[in-house]
C-alpha cells in the first residue's frame, strides 16, 4: 500500500517566494496548498511560514490574517511548523531592520539584527555547522544551502535545561556567526532558501515531511 502524502499548508499572507516553496514541497512528498483558511491551517500535518523582504513587512501581512495566533495554537498542540528565511525571523522576538524595532512572534528570544560583514546582502551557497542530533540535517552533512539576507540572529537566547531536550540549533558564518537553522520540538526554521537549495534542500524539506 503506497503511504499517503502528508498535507501542508503553505501559509498565504501576501509575501514570501510561495511558487517555489510549493514545488520543492511537493518534489519533498508532500500535498501543498496556499491558504489563509483557518480550518485548513489547523488541520494540515504541516505548516510552513514562507518570507522574503523585511520583517516588518512580514509582520504586518502575518499579523492581517492573525497567522501569529494560527502559528501558538499549532504549537501548543505540538502541530509542527517550519519558517523559511525571513519566515524564521519572525519567529524571534524583536528585529532592528530600517533602524526600528519590529516586535516578533516571540517563539525564541533573539534580536534580529544587520550582519556585521563587508558584504551585504549574504547571497549565495554556503557550508552550515548542524549538530549531530539534527533532524533536519540528517545525511546532509556536508551540504551547502542558498542564502539571500542582510539581517540574522547571532545569539541563541535559551539557556539549557537538564530536564528538557535541547533544541538543534545550526550555524553558519557571514563576518560573523549566525543562526542557520533551528529544530526546538514542532517548530523548526531556516535562514537559508531549502527552495533554492536545489537537491540538498529538497532532501532536508523530506526530512521534515517525513516527521510530520
Amino acid at each position: 500500500m503506497t503511504a499517503q502524502r502528508k498535507r501542508v499548508a503553505l501559509l498565504d499572507y501576501g509575501l514570501g517566494n510561495v511558487h517555489s516553496a510549493a514545488k520543492a514541497l511537493e518534489a519533498a512528498g508532500a500535498d501543498v496548498s496556499l491558504t489563509a483558511d483557518r480550518t485548513a491551517i489547523m488541520e494540515a500535518d504541516g505548516l510552513v511560514v514562507p518570507g522574503v523582504g523585511s520583517m516588518a513587512a512580514c509582520m504586518e501581512g502575518i499579523q492581517a490574517i492573525h497567522g501569529g495566533e494560527l502559528i501558538g495554537r499549532r504549537l501548543a498542540g505540538s502541530r509542527p511548523v517550519l519558517g523559511i528565511c525571513v519566515g524564521m525571523q519572525v519567529l524571534f522576538s524583536s528585529g532592528e531592520e530600517g533602524g526600528g524595532d519590529t516586535r516578533g512572534l516571540d517563539e525564541w528570544p533573539g534580536t534580529v539584527r544587520r550582519l556585521q560583514a563587508d558584504v551585504l546582502p549574504h547571497m549565495g551557497w554556503a557550508q552550515v555547522e548542524a549538530p549531530e542530533h539534527s533532524q533536519l540535517f540528517a545525511g546532509l552533512a556536508d551540504e551547502r544551502f542558498y542564502f539571500v539576507h542582510s539581517y540574522g540572529v547571532t545569539e541563541w537566547g535559551i539557556d539549557p535545561h537538564p530536564r528538557m531536550r535541547q533544541p538543534a540549533v545550526t550555524w553558519a558564518e557571514h563576518g560573523e556567526r549566525f543562526i542557520a537553522a533551528v529544530e526546538n520540538g514542532p517548530l523548526s526554521a531556516t535562514q537559508f532558501h531549502p527552495e533554492k537549495s536545489g537537491e540538498a534542500g529538497v532532501r532536508l524539506l523530506e526530512n521534515w515531511v517525513r516527521g510530520l
